[in-house]
């Protein structure tokens, strides 16, 4: 359910605890990401996010290790919001992605 208000939204974080702030902090601390974009999905509410995550830690695993290691290292969050969609890339695949998005806008 989306919030109806800003003032409805921000009580749905404060009760689960669980922002985009606390949600990047732990994978930076946790991960070592060094890029962490995270979108609000749920419409405000707080429920539904959607992340992209760059980490030298994603090094030689596959996309199912690679969610595992971030569910691990969000277990506590997780498990209060609805959905959660994580988009792992090392840094290496970063680069590239961004370079073919260049080239792709060119």
């Amino acid at each position: 359910m989306s919030a109806r208000t800003d003032t409805e939204a921000a009580d749905n974080a404060n009760a689960t605890g669980v922002t985009i702030s606390s949600l990047k902090f732990a994978l930076v601390q946790k991960l070592e990401a060094t890029k962490v974009e995270i979108e609000d999905m749920s419409g405000g509410c707080g429920q539904a996010y959607e992340a992209k995550i760059v980490s030298p830690q994603f090094e030689k695993k596959t996309t199912l290790a690679r969610h595992r290691l971030v569910n691990s290292a969000l277990k506590t969050e997780i498990a209060t919001i609805h959905a959660w969609t994580p988009k792992c890339f090392t840094p290496d695949e970063w680069e590239k992605k961004q370079a073919e998005q260049l080239k792709s806008a060119d």
